[in-house]
């Protein structure tokens, strides 16, 4: 019996992953996420759904980044109605970053009817809190590499990558089929989270190849900050870092902790100006399970592994405001880390003209964006209509992604048992993709296929 898989997202791109795989009457769909990235990407989110939601029997997530949930939402407000199974870290972050995303969404909404600015009359949001209120409810959390029956006669398994907190691969078994999911993956011998597991390949691997043709730079991402944030110090300026709240946060909140350990660097106050990265540090410090060897080390000590010294959350937007005021040497966390929007953008516009300050870069800046501005050497920056000279220190810190690179890759699929019967290349940029489809081809002897949107293609 054969089994059909659509690449209905991540073929071409890094983003909207969404796979439908159909056999025996029985439909699974595998993640559910938002295009993100450019407009012909994002118009598609606002498309009418190429499957028949009613049809679906069970929705299956590798883990919570909205470009892998952040379609679930309007699915549920279109008529999905089937169980949602994930990891319960998974189901857990998504109770704060689904809620937000429909935030974003009535935001914009409400931005475009007062600015008039939309092509839809009267502009509406993608989906409501109350949307994203209804696709919760239909989730349900499953164990780590426990064989779940998700619909009768199908199985799954959910295997950790270290992506995130909860990050999967998922291996689907139906129709006498093995289908592996990636998911996306994550680093090895980063602190915090455990190294991707291996699985039993199948009949069809999917995997990612997001950093298919690049590796990532040897680098010491902790003493990079702590050359970074002695330095301002020094100058008596603040340390801001703009930051993605789930993964990157806690990541640095650890090396923040270990440096002021080993005195690397000063005992300053360390502000999290972000409510959702407060929330998730919460759900990271409730999920030990996760853990690799050396945070499971630090909780042995009776610590946390996410709570420096002198560490303060910023809850209110009051709190947030009040931060304006701090003229001492601080460092301040706050979201988005790609300055598309939120706190981060009032402390730029306060702090970025200071020659004492310093501004730190961990984490991917797009092109044409706010980061990548700044980062080109520009002299100023315009936030809330204001044209506001740079002065700060800019800095960026290397090696600090949450995607495995290309030697990466290729080192999870070392680690798997067997040989998958196909290879498809998806979540990946094209030129990411062939260049990976290279490297597979040279190191395993594998045919890996490049499907694209909307393909295709049976096993």
């Amino acid at each position: 019996m054969s089994v059909t898989i659509r690449f209905l997202g991540a073929a071409g791109t890094v983003t909207g992953s969404k796979f439908l795989v159909s056999a025996q009457g029985k439909n699974i769909l595998v993640d559910a996420g938002l295009f993100q990235g450019s407009r012909q990407w994002r118009e598609k989110n606002w498309h009418d759904p190429e499957i028949n939601l009613s049809e679906i029997d069970a929705v299956l997530i590798t883990h919570a980044h909205i470009d892998h949930t952040g379609l679930l939402p309007r699915f549920c407000k279109l008529g999905l109605k089937c169980p949602v199974f994930a990891t319960k870290p998974t189901v857990d972050l998504a109770k704060i970053l689904l809620p937000d995303s429909a935030y974003l969404q009535e935001e914009e909404a409400r931005y475009r009817r007062e600015s008039g600015k939309s092509r839809h009359v009267p502009p509406e949001p993608l989906y409501t809190g109350d949307d994203a209120t209804l696709a919760l409810s239909m989730m349900k959390s499953c164990l780590f590499n426990k064989r779940t029956e998700v619909v009768p006669g199908v199985f799954a398994t959910w295997n950790r990558m270290g992506h995130i907190l909860g990050a999967a691969s998922i291996t689907l078994e139906l129709a006498g089929k093995v289908i592996n999911f990636s998911g996306d993956v994550g680093r090895y011998s980063v602190p915090i989270l455990k190294d991707p597991e291996p699985v039993n390949f199948g009949d069809l691997l999917l995997l990612e190849s997001t950093y298919g043709s690049r590796e990532h730079l040897e680098s010491d991402p902790a003493g990079e900050l702590a050359k970074i944030v002695t330095a301002t110090t020094d100058r008596g300026g603040l340390t801001v870092i703009p930051s993605f709240a789930v993964g990157r946060a806690q990541l640095i909140l650890y090396y923040l902790r270990e440096l002021k350990l080993q005195n690397q660097i000063p005992d300053i106050p360390i502000v999290v100006d972000s409510p959702m990265a407060q929330n998730a540090t919460d759900i990271y410090q409730a999920n030990p399970d996760d853990y690799d060897e050396e945070a499971l080390g630090v909780l042995k000590e009776g610590n946390q592994p996410f709570m420096p010294n002198k560490l303060f959350f910023s809850k209110s937007r009051e709190d947030s405001k009040r931060l304006n005021q701090i003229d001492e040497p601080t460092i301040i966390i706050s979201a988005s880390g790609m300055l598309s929007g939120g706190r981060i953008l009032h402390h730029l516009h306060h702090r970025i003209s200071s020659p004492k300050n310093s501004i730190v870069f961990v984490g991917y800046q797009p092109a044409g964006g706010r980061g990548a501005w700044i980062l080109s050497g520009a002299d100023s920056l315009r936030v809330f209509k204001d044209e506001i000279p740079i002065r700060a220190q800019i800095a960026e810190i290397a090696g600090l992604s949450a995607h495995a690179d290309q030697s990466e890759l290729i080192r999870w699929c070392e680690s798997c048992n067997g040989t998958p019967g196909k290879v498809a290349l998806v979540h990946g940029e094209d030129e990411s993709r062939a260049t990976l489809k290279e490297k597979l081809e040279e190191k395993f002897n594998w045919k890996p296929l490049i499907p694209g949107y909307r393909e295709e293609l049976e096993v």
